[in-house]
């Protein structure tokens, strides 16, 4: 018997309905809005009211209840429609999921609707300039103050807070500065006193933009932490794996519409005797993107079926694979396409030159290339630790 993997027929259904919502917006939504230092809130907005951005919120909390599978994929379709959303990592795919997995039934039922329907959205905030990839290195400090919490520290390259109403701080408590790192959550509104944030000027051309974020002492009540205090690396990686997976999602989008780009324009353009797909030389590369992509594709879904199965440590084994093989995807997918269109690749008309290095960044975030490859030397090889 041949057993052929196929996706469920609602996710497929779910797919043609953010292809068709995406497209009507495309690529030219999308750079006119960050050429002109504009949001995407119209689309985020339309993918709220119709589900999409909450489809793997739980469904006693407005969501859709399905699983990161789900939400994956409206990213990828986004995505391969040219509009795709940065903050869906962020805000339904970590903060949505870490509530929802390690939130009280008050922060549930305060954040979730939100983040669900797209009235609220949530940014994330664990990256800090003296730590980089060694999330041990965090110094963030949250320490008591009577009933209430008091946040102390900075961090760098922070997604969307513009756009946010609240941000999960990652931070350490006061008594846990050394030693191995045990993360407390905190969700801190946008508007706080003693909240700062300053925009870092980037190269690539997004509407999402980056931030250094400061906190000097943020006064926070007691329900500001999320999951508890002591519960260790459990909670974080509630969110982290998801981020993992979204991030891999994202490329494989970015990978699908430039590959559909060049392949069609290798089949409408003719310089010589028959259009340039007819040779080798052009049709060959884009032969090898269409499998790398199918293997990044089958990588991330893997992921994703383990992660809504409970399975996180598998789960954490696959996505940081998935987000590898897809970051690389997307990089060598654009570099094919412009390379395809040959000086057209780099035309505005085209709307290739933007994305080639918007791709580069899926080797680098939300975890390097280098740092995956040590997770997979380390804990699927058994190999020593190298750091």
């Amino acid at each position: 018997m041949t057993t052929m993997f196929t996706e469920p027929e609602e996710r497929l259904a779910l797919r043609e309905a953010v292809r068709r919502l995406a497209a009507s917006y495309g690529r030219e939504y999308i750079e006119a809005k960050s050429r002109s230092g504009g949001k995407t809130t119209e689309l985020w907005q339309d993918m709220g009211r119709h589900g999409y951005l909450g489809v793997s919120i739980p469904e006693e909390y407005g969501g859709g209840g399905g699983g990161i599978a789900d939400l994956s994929a409206v990213l990828e379709e986004a995505a391969a429609a040219g509009a795709p959303l940065l903050l869906m990592v962020v805000s339904p795919a970590i903060v949505g999921t870490i509530i929802a997995r390690c939130g009280t039934e008050e922060q549930k039922r305060q954040w979730l609707p939100g983040i669900a329907d797209g009235s609220t959205t949530a940014a994330f905030a664990i990256t800090e300039p003296d730590a980089g990839s060694n999330a041990h290195q965090i110094t963030t400090t949250a320490r008591r103050d009577g009933d209430r919490w008091l946040l102390t520290g900075r961090k760098t390259y922070i997604s969307g807070v513009d756009e946010a109403q609240t941000v999960l701080v990652v931070a350490r408590t006061e008594d846990a500065r050394t030693g191995k790192l045990k993360p407390a959550l905190f969700l801190v509104p946008t508007d706080a006193p003693g909240l700062e944030y300053q925009h870092i000027p980037m190269d690539i051309v997004s509407p999402e933009k980056q931030f250094n974020l400061f906190l000097d002492e943020v006064s926070l009540p007691a329900e500001a932490l999320v999951g508890h205090e002591d519960a260790g690396l459990g909670q974080l990686f509630a969110g982290l794996n998801p981020e993992r997976i979204m991030g891999a999602a994202f490329s494989i989008g970015m990978a699908r519409y430039a590959l559909d780009k060049a392949v069609e324009y290798a089949k409408t353009r003719q310089v010589w005797k028959d259009v340039i797909g007819t040779h080798q030389a052009v049709a060959h590369p884009l032969a090898k993107i269409k499998i790398e992509l199918e293997q990044a594709k089958l990588l991330t879904q893997k992921a994703a079926a383990l992660y809504d199965a409970g399975d996180d440590f598998a789960a954490g084994e696959y996505a940081n694979m998935a987000k590898y093989a897809a970051g690389e995807l997307a990089c060598n997918a654009t570099d094919v396409a412009v390379h395809t269109h040959g000086g057209n690749g780099l035309a505005s008309e085209y709307g290739l030159g933007t994305i080639l290095l918007a791709a580069r960044l899926g080797r680098i975030a939300p975890v390097s290339r280098e740092m995956i490859l040590n997770f997979v030397a380390m804990h699927t090889l058994g190999l020593p630790k190298s750091y």
